[in-house]
């Protein structure tokens, strides 16, 4: 007789092997295409001139931001900086339909969502120049989110974690959002977070920056699986894929999945396939391994061009004006570079103050001598 399967789940009578006994799907979400012309309607809200005016001029700076950072570089002002150059759309897209009673939880290529959600530039260029203050968001509403990590895939525990925190206290409204490259889904983190957010039911979105590339590391490379979006189907939960060069695909999909979160519906995975225009970071050269055909397609399907296009078919967007953006966007980025360039230095002993909530007595010892060498006085 057949008995309850752990979890209310019913048990298959023995000896019937073979049947179906489930099945899956994973849908692709597609608004606009290369050409800047529709393949679907998007929601109604999408369609807000100043929205996507708004969209475009965040990307436009963070396309130009990116060029400033790698000058910055060659001329040894800073040190690696991972680029967003293509994969604009994603970070924009992500952390527009965020609310102030959500929580961002980043990873290293972040600086896209980072901006939206109200960081400064000079607090992500402090951060890259080494300097931990660049975490410490001046916004209000960002007082809640996570600092910029490095270590793949160590955002994803922690971003659960907080699902979690928000779950117990039940506080409804709101939703955890994290973010990882295509790379960090071949990390454990990864699988556990999968696991965990669909056990527990978790008000999670996770968004996955498939730019093809983990460093050197093809995408085909790592997985066999058709997407990356129905490692959802592991967890337990819904995985989507979304054409990541379509900030309207992109906003429409994470706002939907933000909105499911919370309600109390649980998690969501989405994949974004866009591309990476530039190298995996400013050290990297990504000429050797990234076949020229290959560039020269991801190049014309890019998205910032794809949203000036539609821009400028609905007459929204002009010679006249992507002059005045152009102009307003490098006095911000100047603006911003000589802030974090001419920013004091910390302490030396500030990487004992502000690691441990109480610093362990052990390592006393270890600030007073970095003190007394940095005065001159001799050992401690």
């Amino acid at each position: 007789m057949a008995t309850a399967a752990r979890g209310g789940r019913k048990a298959r009578p023995a000896g019937t092997g073979g049947e179906l006994v489930a099945r899956f799907e994973v849908r692709y979400l597609r608004f606009l295409d290369e050409r800047g012309e529709w393949v679907a309607e998007p929601p109604a809200e999408l369609l807000d001139p100043e929205l996507q005016l708004r969209n475009y001029r965040d990307m436009l700076l963070l396309r130009r931001f990116d060029h400033k950072v790698l000058m910055l570089h060659r001329t040894g002002r800073m040190g690696t900086y991972p680029g967003t150059m293509g994969q604009e759309a994603v970070g924009v897209g992500m952390a527009r339909p965020l609310t102030e009673r959500d929580v961002l939880v980043p990873y290293y290529r972040s600086a896209t969502d980072l901006y939206v959600r109200g960081a400064a530039l000079h607090e992500i260029l402090l951060y890259w120049m080494g300097d931990e203050r660049g975490s410490d968001f001046k916004a209000p509403h960002m007082k809640h989110d996570f600092p910029i990590p490095i270590c793949i895939g160590s955002q994803l525990p922690q971003a659960a974690g907080v699902a979690t925190a928000i779950k117990l206290r039940g506080e409804q409204g709101r939703a955890v959002l994290t973010a990882v490259g295509d790379g960090g889904t071949s990390q454990g983190d990864f699988y556990e977070t999968l696991n965990v957010a669909g056990a527990w039911n978790l008000p999670l979105v996770i968004v996955i920056n498939n730019n093809r590339w983990a460093l050197t590391e093809p995408t085909c490379a790592q997985t066999a699986c058709q997407t990356l979006a129905q490692k959802a189907v592991a967890g337990g939960f819904e995985g989507i894929q979304v054409d990541g060069n379509d900030i309207f695909a992109v906003q429409a999909a994470v706002a939907a999945a933000l909105d499911k979160a919370r309600r109390g519906q649980g998690p969501t995975l989405i994949e974004a396939l866009t591309y990476r225009l530039c190298a995996h970071t400013t050290i990297d050269n990504a000429a050797r391994y990234v076949p020229k055909e290959e560039l020269e397609a991801a190049n014309a399907a890019e998205p910032l061009v794809r949203l000036r296009r539609w821009l400028q078919n609905q007459g929204i967007l002009d010679d006249r004006l992507e002059a005045k953006l152009e102009n307003e966007i490098k006095d911000e980025i100047e603006q911003e570079v000589e802030l974090a360039l001419n920013t004091p230095l910390p302490p030396p002993e500030a990487m004992f103050d502000y690691l441990y909530a109480e610093l362990p007595e052990k390592l006393w010892p270890q600030r007073a001598e970095v003190i007394a060498r940095e005065r001159g006085t001799g050992d401690a």
